[in-house]
């Protein structure tokens, strides 16, 4: 018999850490790292994680108050890992160093995780601040869009979004020795989502405010190389998670 699924609030407090990856991007980080300090609910740490920046993006982080953790290994796979590692904290926050959250934007995610204790971490979605004003609407929802209908049907289930995610500790405690953390060519997100997904609830959150560079469509060449990075992500889990074997997998109660 599945357990009552029904919402409730643990009412116990909990410590909140924002993980960020971060390599040579030190004007967007200030921007992000200012927006952290105005929230509402203030997080409890803010793990600044320096993929090999040749700019100053580190001494900028340490200025601002947060944790910075090295990572040697290339990529933005073992620079996510990494700062998940470090973090401390009871729920892991992440976004990336050119995302402006808004105000709520930590304390929604808490209490969205607070309200659902069934849910290992939840999603949400964001939009354009830079580029052509007419064209950042529909751009994002083009492409938030399409990720999330391919690799949706790809994986069974929402797709984590690394721009804009919360996930408890104990669930990345929970799968961290199989994400491959170390090839720079996946997308870290959606690996995350193969591996978190078959064991823990992902549930999507829409009032989880972000903002975010158009940086995906600055060139034809780089959307391409993130089309081909989402394409490699989900074929190095095949044969293991080729539909519709993954959903047959996940029909089973979740964590068995």
């Amino acid at each position: 018999m599945r357990a009552d699924l029904t919402p409730t609030s643990t009412a116990v407090p909990v410590t909140v850490s924002v993980v960020i990856p971060v390599k040579d991007d030190a004007v967007a980080l200030a921007a992000c790292l200012d927006a952290l300090a105005h929230q509402t609910r203030r997080a409890d740490e803010i793990v600044v994680v320096d993929n090999n920046s040749t700019d100053d993006s580190a001494a900028l982080a340490r200025a601002a108050g947060a944790r910075v953790v090295p990572c040697a290994t290339p990529g933005i796979p073992a620079a996510s890992a990494t700062g998940y590692d470090a973090a401390a904290g009871d729920l892991i926050l992440r976004l990336d160093a050119d995302c402006v959250p808004g105000p709520t934007w930590v304390a929604t995610v808490v209490a969205a995780l607070d309200r659902h204790p069934e849910v290992g971490a939840v999603t949400g979605h964001a939009r354009f601040i830079d580029g052509p004003p007419r064209l950042r609407g529909p751009l994002a929802v083009a492409y938030l869009g399409a990720y999330a209908l391919a690799t949706g049907a790809a994986l069974g289930h929402p797709p984590l979004f690394g721009s804009n995610l919360g996930m408890r500790r104990a669930a990345w405690e929970d799968v961290r020795a199989s994400v491959h953390r170390d090839d720079p060519l996946l997308h870290d997100d959606l690996d995350l989502s193969f591996h978190l997904g078959e064991r823990h609830r992902i549930r999507y959150l829409p009032g989880a405010s972000m903002g975010m560079s158009m940086r995906p469509f600055r060139s034809g060449r780089s959307f391409a190389h993130r089309m081909r990075r989402g394409m490699r992500t989900v074929t190095v889990h095949w044969p293991h998670d080729l539909q519709p074997a993954r959903s047959w997998r996940l029909a089973r109660p979740l964590g068995r």
